[in-house]
């Protein structure tokens, strides 16, 4: 497996360069990371015993295959793993129910949708929402079920002091086990903001003064896991309430005029009675730390990748496993883009029959990981101030992320 892995890693340093992607920087990059996923992905779902010219015929794809298909195909590899994963999670808390699947009550998830006017400002029907029925698990604690998932795949996470030595490192995200290259680690866990709602987001404009665990997708979405923390101990309604007023707390160090500006100038939009809804989401999730993983240090390279991974809501067995809710609802709305602005462009284009989904991310393990911690590059615009300790993995990236 060695030798094929060299030659995989050799095909994404040359494929990164090849002439068939976007000349517009931006997607450029985007190409790039699904080129790179592809050939990740792929070549964990060989699996051990893998021959040479399988390799070699994912690496000739890699090369000659549309972006919009390499991207289908990480889907594809990606929810083939996580699949996996929720079917063990459901084996260790919910036994009777995998071996006897007419004991699984559906009306369970039933109360799971809602319209995009209600999560956003509330209503009447919500008083149903808090007796939803919550299935039974296993009264297992979260480090239990943890330790129960490394058993089936051999590895889980933990979190615990950073071993960067910086004073801003704080906890990180560690792999306590064995993972090959390719592997789905995390799910970045939390509220899920599309461009039409990022008036919601807490502590808007600035919405990032005071919150550490955001991230964006190329598409737009952003995903805030400062409410998820460190999960919990139970299978949960889960509405995504956080409690800190993000404008009533300054941002780290010295504040200076224009912070204090926008913080008086600008408010998010309430979010009315938003307690009332939510999903009822598996708490004790082991794979819900992606937001814990550190920007490596000077001198270290990045073990894991950010994969976007677009959650079909039709798997509903799965859906307590993916630790993300939707601010809005579901419904899509299309959007166009002026500068740095979105506006609502008409309804939605979504067609009767397709499959509404959740835009999620994974991390990638981008090689062979054994007990260390995990490191992903953050990519920060070289457009604005950087941390001081923040040390670019490489600036021509970043550049093209956000050019």
């Amino acid at each position: 497996m060695a030798f094929l892995f060299n030659k995989f890693q050799e095909a994404v340093r040359t494929l990164a360069k090849n002439p068939m992607f976007a000349r517009d920087p931006r997607h450029l990059q985007f190409e790039a990371d699904v080129n790179r996923l592809f050939l990740y992905t792929s070549y964990y779902r060989l699996g051990e015993n893998a021959e040479e010219k399988d390799a070699e015929e994912i690496i000739d794809l890699a090369s000659k295959a549309s972006v919009a298909d390499q991207q289908k195909q990480v889907q594809d590899n990606v929810h083939y793993q996580l699949t996996h994963m929720c079917q063990a999670m459901d084996s260790i808390l919910r036994p009777d129910v995998t071996n006897d699947p007419s004991k699984d009550p559906k009306e369970a998830h039933s109360h799971s949708r809602r319209s995009g006017l209600t999560f956003a400002v509330g209503g009447a029907a919500s008083a149903n929402k808090q007796s939803a029925a919550i299935p039974a698990t296993r009264p297992l604690t979260r480090a239990e079920l943890s330790n129960k998932f490394k058993d089936h795949f051999g590895y889980t996470l933990d979190i615990r002091a950073s071993g960067i030595p910086h004073k801003d490192a704080g906890q990180g995200l560690f792999l306590s086990g064995e993972a090959n290259v390719g592997a789905v680690l995390a799910i970045y866990p939390g509220v899920i903001y599309s461009p039409a709602y990022y008036r919601y987001i807490p502590g808007y404009p600035r919405i990032d003064a005071c919150n550490n665990y955001l991230i964006t997708r190329y598409d737009g979405t952003i995903i805030d896991a400062k409410p998820w923390c460190l999960g919990g101990e139970t299978r949960e309604l889960w509405d995504g309430s956080d409690l800190v007023d993000y404008n009533a707390v300054p941002p780290k160090g010295s504040e200076n005029n224009s912070d204090r500006v926008w913080r008086m100038l600008s408010k998010p939009l309430e979010k009315s009675m938003r307690g009332n809804f939510g999903e009822v989401l598996e708490r004790r999730n082991p794979l819900a730390f992606g937001h814990f993983a550190n920007h490596p240090p000077k001198g270290s390279t990045p073990n894991v990748m950010i994969c976007p991974y677009d959650f079909p809501l039709t798997e509903k067995e799965m859906r307590v496993y993916i630790p993300n809710i939707t601010f809005g609802g579901e419904e899509p709305i299309k959007m166009k883009r002026f500068g740095s602005f979105y506006f609502k462009s008409g309804s939605s284009d979504n067609q009767a029959g397709d499959s509404l989904v959740l835009k999620t991310l994974v991390l990638v393990s981008t090689k062979s990981i054994h007990d260390e911690e995990l490191f992903l590059n953050y990519r920060y615009s070289n457009s604005k101030r950087r941390p001081e300790w923040y040390s670019p993995v490489d600036e021509e990236e970043d550049k093209r992320r956000w050019s």
